[in-house]
């Protein structure tokens, strides 16, 4: 090439280069100003116009440009640290797109200085060491991770626990209905573990086209594994080979998916004092999403004559008009002292006089209606008789249960009122009981205590996971308890026979206002004993892949009305709800090792963007109900839910029957990225001593790989704690395994440091709880990968089971 064809592509390099920064310079000054007035950093308007003089400048090719820009970045560097500190994460957008134009204008530098040679090659590769020298400092900061505390000594030995955990086998979905999570096998240790290996895969056939996310957990029970597929197929497999053994498919139609196609995992009874040859001797049940009951012979898969009409019983009995999709069951039923105890879902924002949420059970054997809890009518058992119905709209309970044989109680955790935000015309039962644990007597279903997380719940913290049993030590005794998990973060250690705290609960004062600032509780209660809440957010946890659509969060923030959690929804504005709903803990839970004393967290650390839009303005926008008759004609299923084109829940959930609609912003995202407007991590996984309520460790559970603007996976493996759904299992030799996270890895954790020991990438999202469980002598660790729409993770079929190598 001739020094005349250099000279040139260095002129038009320097011009375009020029042209470039003196746009961002524009956007910046324009977006800079705009924050200014709403009451913003001044950062982005001074740097906006001084990239655009530094821009002028540089097309021209005058070598005072890029020493303004030099300066613009050094002044950047010292702001940013001033700002955030070393907080890597926090720096991303501040640091590194500025250093990378930076590194533009030092390669311009021959072309702007009247000299070149080796003077400007030096500059250059010491530009580019640099460059390389803050990315890598950055990217190690954001990696810190704090020092783990000393390990909590062992739980007090010689006390004796009525409480019994899993074993080899893995008998419901949280190991037992204690819902501990906890396996005392140990042939797999962190020593081992990274020998682990596949050692069967099976396929369900069973993927829906849209909703998907299966979100199952298998069981396993002798020398078989049940499970459920995304719309409601039951299998039996070998526990060695992972061979089907039958299958039963009691043919769910697609129009009754709700918002996602989610079968989480199936109960087994066995009958006592019955030869095991005897038909349904013992059974495998499952809710389904169309609203049965479905009872099957454990050995045969055959439906149990003596259950129902042929096996089935219909849920929705009672509840009058039900819309296909409006009433779901996605989580497994309870069997404690011979009844089936079952909610379901009632699908959000849709209509204010939804079908009821009524809990209900049924006899074991026959599937006779047992009781009928409907808040909505105090003191009645039964099925409302001629045209009255289960009360309509009110609080359900979607998730899983657990629950206490001895006691004779199960653990309810309920959800919200039909229409989550908004509550002027919510009964006092809906209010007592809505966002509460309710224990019920299994033998009458009337409530024995409950225990409210939330007074008059506007902002869907309905309690998603389930409440889990532990016996706490207290005064050389043990007092039979139970951890609360919530969506806003805080953890409830409760007598499970009373429901009383064991550890303070703080009634603190809760922001006013919003559109109904009548209904808002002056209160709000706290748990003093943990919670995985952050700090309430400000604009400097604002983020992004640049400062420019780090500015635009900044400005939403300043916009939006905010006053820290329980900030009432507001219709003239965005409000930030944070953490959004996805949690603090969702339905995955936590896991508890009772040798240890630990209980096991991971969690979401999101906030939401919201607004209520008044009614004439929803219909506008064709935000119609599901069965809304200005949909008929429409294809509802599987593309849209209701009327609302398939997005996050509450993106457009027309809330029918109130005043205002909903338009949730899940995570708040950056429209033109994609990228999350609050600043990483966005997810975490916590050790926490149960007698102290102190964190032994947090780290971010989820890497960077399957995450980045527009879309593009990174592939980064960088632990940026993802946003994640599912639980985890830990067992008596030190491991927690886990997937739950957006990167499709399922991984091995060491429980003393928090530190990840092994990991395997998945075929899909692996947005479910595993199992471990042991099998002629072989420990064995096992996960659905089935992914999630919501979660954005590919989907799949496939149940995967590890093991150690058979020669070990």
């Amino acid at each position: 090439m001739t020094s005349s064809t250099s000279r040139a592509i260095g002129v038009w390099y320097t011009a375009a280069l020029g042209v470039v920064m003196a746009l961002i310079g524009v956007t910046l000054t324009v977006g800079g100003a705009w924050l200014l007035l709403v009451g913003g950093s001044a950062y982005y308007l001074l740097a906006g116009l001084v990239l655009c003089g530094a821009g002028g400048l540089i097309f021209l090719r005058r070598r005072l440009g890029a020493m303004i820009y030099a300066a613009l970045w050094l002044f950047t560097i010292i702001w940013a640290i001033w700002e955030v500190g070393l907080d890597g994460w926090a720096l991303v957008p501040r640091v590194v797109a500025p250093t990378v134009i930076l590194g533009l204008v030092l390669i311009a530098w021959p072309v702007l200085a009247p000299d070149r040679g080796r003077r400007h090659a030096l500059v250059g590769a010491g530009a580019l060491a640099g460059i390389v020298a803050i990315a890598g400092v950055t990217i190690t900061l954001a990696n810190r991770a704090a020092p783990p505390h000393a390990l909590p000594s062992p739980m007090p030995a010689g006390l004796s626990s009525a409480i019994a955990d899993a074993g080899e086998d893995w008998v419901a979905y949280g190991g037992t209905y204690a819902s501990r999570r906890y396996s005392p096998l140990a042939q797999i240790t962190p020593e081992n573990v990274d020998r682990l290996e596949r050692v069967w895969t099976y396929r369900t056939g069973d993927t829906p086209e849209t909703k998907w996310g299966a979100e199952t957990t298998p069981l396993k029970v002798g020398d078989r594994i049940y499970l459920c597929s995304a719309r409601n197929e039951l299998m039996a497999l070998d526990a060695r080979s992972g061979r089907e053994l039958w299958r039963y498919d009691p043919d769910v139609g697609d129009d009754w998916i709700p918002y996602t196609a989610a079968c989480r995992g199936v109960a087994y009874h066995a009958q006592p004092d019955v030869p095991e040859t005897q038909p349904c001797a013992a059974r495998v049940i499952e809710g389904t999403l169309d609203g049965r009951l479905i009872a099957v012979d454990a050995r045969t898969g055959r439906p149990c004559a003596d259950f129902g009409e042929n096996g089935q019983v219909d849920i929705k009995a009672g509840m009058g008009e039900v819309i296909p999709g409006m009433v779901a069951i996605t989580s497994p039923p309870v069997v404690i002292r011979g009844v089936i105890v079952t909610g379901h879902q009632v699908t959000d924002g849709q209509w204010n006089e939804a079908p009821s949420g009524v809990v209900q059970g049924f006899d074991v054997v026959t599937g006779e209606l047992s009781w009928a809890w409907d808040l909505g009518r105090p003191g009645e058992t039964g099925r409302p008789e001629g045209e009255e119905t289960f009360t309509r709209g009110t609080p359900n309970m979607w998730t899983i249960a657990s629950g206490d044989e001895a006691l004779g109680l199960v653990y309810l955790p309920m959800g919200n009122s039909s229409s989550d935000y908004w509550s002027r015309d919510r009964s006092v039962e809906e209010n007592r009981y809505a966002t509460a644990l309710v224990a019920l007597d299994v033998t009458t279903g009337q409530p024995a205590w409950r225990f409210q997380t939330v007074r008059i719940d506007v902002w869907d913290y309905d309690l998603g996971s389930q409440a889990t049993l532990l016996d706490l030590p207290v005064d050389g005794g043990l007092v039979p308890a139970l951890a609360l998990p919530s969506k806003q973060g805080d953890l409830y250690l409760l007598d499970r026979r009373t429901g009383r705290p064991l550890t303070p609960v703080e009634e603190r004062p809760a922001p006013q206002g919003g559109v109904e600032p009548e209904m808002r509780a002056a209160t709000q209660p706290f748990s003093s004993f943990h919670t995985l809440a952050k700090r309430d957010l400000t604009e400097r946890d604002m983020w992004g892949m640049s400062p420019i659509d780090q500015m635009i969060c900044r400005i939403g923030f300043r916009q939006a009305a905010y006053e820290g959690i329980y900030t009432p929804p507001t219709a003239d504005r965005r409000w930030i709800q944070y953490p959004g709903y996805n949690g603090g803990s969702d339905w995955g839970g936590v896991a508890y090792d009772p040798v240890r004393g630990l209980i096991i967290a991971n969690y979401n650390d999101m906030p939401n963007y919201n607004r209520l839009v008044p009614r004439e303005e929803a219909t506008e926008q064709g935000w119609y109900p599901r069965g809304h008759p200005a949909l008929k004609g429409q294809d509802e299923m599987p593309e849209s839910r209701g009327g609302v084109p398939e997005a996050a829940e509450g993106a457009g959930d027309p809330q029918w029957g109130v005043p205002y609609a909903i338009d949730v912003n899940a995570g708040w995202r950056m429209g033109f990225t994609g990228m999350l407007c609050k600043q990483p991590p966005y997810g975490g996984i916590r050790a926490i001593d149960v007698r102290t309520g102190r964190t032994v460790w947090d780290r971010p559970l989820g890497q960077a790989r399957k995450n980045g603007p527009f879309g593009i996976p990174s592939m980064l493996p960088i632990d940026i704690g993802t946003p994640n759904n599912g639980g985890s299992v830990v067992t008596a030799s030190g491991l927690i395994f886990i997937a739950a996270a957006t990167d499709d890895l399922i991984r091995a954790i060491d429980i003393r440091t928090g530190e990840t020991i092994w990991s395997d990438v998945l075929p899909a999202g692996g947005q479910a709880s595993p199992i471990v469980y042991a099998h002629e002598g072989r420990q064995y660790l096992l996960i659905m990968a089935g992914g999630h729409h919501f979660m954005e993770t590919p989907p799949g079929d496939h149940v995967i089971a590890y093991a150690l190598p058979a020669d070990s």
